[in-house]
């Protein structure tokens, strides 16, 4: 209950800040934006509306981009024909491979197929992560929402703690088609453990989701990473006036701040039934950090300039 109060506090925090924020000041945000997290369907999980959706609706408000994630399969495959059908609008759609046991867990046989149909991220597992299990099993962080077949609980070291074969032929993978890293779920030890080889084999597109959601992280990790190249990405479904609010807005500019603006980024994590849709995510949480006193010019390198970049958009 305590914590029920707490988010609905933190709600109503969130639209009596963002009401004093201008529509067109956050609109004209909004254009050029790139969000790297998009949980649009079809899925095992219910969602509000479909990829092409999604895309659309982003295409609409300006967005220059949107990433697919979804747990247990890959959109990178069906690309090529959402842009068939969707023309050209000057507007770009990604995709990539969760590892969870369901897409083929820490197989390098699957990622090279995927990496070659285009998938433009490789995240570590989420929902088939050992920590992502552990957490679940109390219901207050990575908690998931269906009930697929036991698997096993997946790490990315042995009982040493060195890194697995199969990682490392995972990340020379990422090295050579130089696309971007996710830590995914795991724990903040493994993902130190992770990021060190991955520096090591050459990959240099790395990337953090919701650091402080379940992966157990310090402000000092998320600085020190931060400080190693890795991209930062908040999720905004954690923080607006979503279900899923867990922080306040005063813990979202403690959040950015401990990685620094030029290290950070924004993705809406959203797509889910009854939460704002990916789009308006990313509207509120562009007015959210206007009214906690960031700047448009630090809000725009957050939510267009350092996703595109880690996505190797240019220009």
């Amino acid at each position: 209950m305590a914590l029920a109060d707490d988010a609905k506090r933190n709600r109503e925090e969130v639209r009596r800040l963002i009401a004093g924020i201008d529509d067109a000041r956050a609109g004209a945000l909004l254009k050029g934006a790139v969000d790297l997290h998009v949980h649009s369907g079809p899925s095992t999980m219910p969602r509000q509306l479909d990829h092409m959706e999604a895309a659309e609706e982003a295409a609409a408000a300006g967005m220059r981009a949107v990433l697919f994630k979804d747990h247990h399969y890959s959109v990178s495959p069906v690309i090529p024909m959402m842009e068939r059908i969707f023309g050209n609008r000057d507007f770009a759609m990604y995709s990539g491979l969760v590892l969870n046991n369901s897409t083929g867990g820490l197989n390098p046989f699957v990622v090279d197929a995927q990496l070659k149909m285009g998938a433009k991220l490789i995240w570590m597992p989420t929902a088939h992560a050992a920590n992502h299990i552990r957490s679940a099993h109390r219901k207050t962080r990575l908690a998931s929402n269906v009930q697929l077949r036991n698997s096993p609980a997946l790490t990315v070291v042995d009982p040493y703690g060195n890194i697995l074969d199969e990682v490392k032929q995972i990340l020379d993978l990422v090295a050579e088609f130089d696309v971007i890293l996710s830590s995914g779920h795991l724990h903040v030890w493994e993902i130190w453990k992770l990021f060190d080889e991955a520096r090591a084999r050459g990959v240099k597109r790395l990337l953090v989701n919701h650091p402080m959601y379940g992966l157990h992280f310090t402000y000092d990790d998320i600085r020190d990473l931060a400080q190693l190249g890795a991209l930062i990405e908040q999720s905004a479904g954690l923080y607006i006036d979503s279900r899923f609010n867990t922080y306040t807005p005063e813990e979202l500019k403690e959040h950015i701040l401990a990685a620094g603006v030029e290290h950070s980024s924004i993705g809406s994590d959203l797509g889910q039934v009854d939460n704002p849709t990916p789009v308006e995510g990313m509207r509120q949480a562009i007015k959210l950090c206007l009214a906690l006193g960031f700047t448009d010019a630090e809000v725009r390198t957050m939510v267009a300039d350092n996703p595109a970049r880690l996505v190797g958009l240019t220009g």
